[in-house]
């Protein structure tokens, strides 16, 4: 097996232990991207062919809307 599927592998088993919620994705073809939900955040890990893992964090400011704020969706993605 090669050392990168160890480490995803590895990775995915400790967030199963854990009860971990998340999913698995290919945003690019060098890497592989884990992106997991705990309250109040959103973690995005990136195992890179080359070896590197690249981690990135999302927090909320706890700030909740409604259907109304959709529209600055809309605008963001225009």
């Amino acid at each position: 097996m090669s050392a990168l599927l160890h480490e995803i592998l590895g990775f995915v088993t400790k967030l199963e232990q854990r009860n971990g919620a998340y999913k698995m994705s290919v945003v690019r073809p060098e890497a592989i991207l884990v992106e997991v939900a705990v309250p109040g955040e959103r973690w995005e890990v990136e195992f890179y062919a080359s070896g590197e893992v690249e981690v990135e964090r999302f927090r909320s400011s706890g700030d909740i809307g409604g259907a109304d704020v959709l529209d600055e969706l809309w605008t963001l993605l225009t």
